[in-house]
């Protein structure tokens, strides 16, 4: 495609890092990064994807289980430390786990990575040229410091998403001139986070974990490509659908 830069004019230009991050338990799903789908582990259709991609200068992986990190050696991935216990437990940021891969790698592979991407385990409906092409979009605004991918969402605040305050079940989101929105075609085009694809300019990632600001931009990906791993039925539902596309 026309609109996807070549590997080769990536590298001439910029270090591009690309982080992978699978610790071991998990609250959804219990042991997730080892779950297989179509005879491979989560970990490994996701490193496969970004070694296929032939973008990155490096692919690392960081996990505090020597089980996974085996797994990502094996299929190709760089991982030479055990993520602390800090890093690693449920209440730990990610954003602070991909910073401290940016680190170690740069120490270990002695240079600066000028853009730094995270590529989550759980989404791997992904396809290459998604990683592509969000690539591509983010160096083509050289504005922007933060990307990350998105899917049109399936229910809209300002249509048919309520809550409850103080007893009153209300719309979630008013809309900009109060009215009420009485057609969902009416309504502001609304965005899920999908979790797969996340982009750094690396000032940015050292500077802060907030991922919104003026300078923050998004890729929009399907629906069938966005599912999310966090509970057995979303991995049900990925399964199937991969077992159709590979039909």
């Amino acid at each position: 495609m026309q609109n996807i830069l070549t590997s080769m004019k990536y590298k001439k230009s910029f270090n591009i890092l690309c982080t992978i991050c699978a610790r071991s338990g998990s609250k959804g799903v219990n042991n997730k990064a080892f779950k297989k789908i179509n005879g491979k582990h989560l970990i490994e259709i996701t490193i496969k994807q970004a070694i296929l991609s032939k973008i990155f200068d490096e692919v690392v992986v960081s996990t505090d289980s020597k089980k996974i990190q085996k797994i990502a050696l094996k299929k190709g991935a760089k991982s030479w430390f055990l993520r602390s216990k800090k890093l690693s437990s449920d209440k730990s940021s990610k954003v602070p786990v991909i910073r401290d891969v940016l680190l170690k790698s740069e120490y270990k592979f002695k240079k600066k990575f000028d853009i730094c991407m995270d590529l989550d385990i759980t989404s791997p409906l992904r396809k290459i040229k998604d990683i592509k092409n969000a690539l591509n979009l983010f160096i083509k605004n050289k504005k922007t410091e933060i990307l990350f991918s998105v899917s049109k969402a399936r229910k809209n605040p300002y249509f048919n998403m309520v809550e409850i305050k103080n007893k009153k079940i209300s719309i979630v989101k008013k809309s900009h001139n109060h009215y009420p929105i009485l057609r969902r075609q009416d309504a502001p085009n609304v965005y899920d986070m999908n979790a797969s694809i996340y982009i750094w300019k690396r000032s940015r990632l050292l500077k802060s974990s907030n991922l919104f600001s003026k300078n923050t931009n998004i890729y929009v990906m399907p629906q069938n490509r966005s599912i999310d791993i966090d509970n057995h039925f979303d991995l049900e539902l990925t399964k199937y659908i991969l077992r159709k596309r590979n039909a």
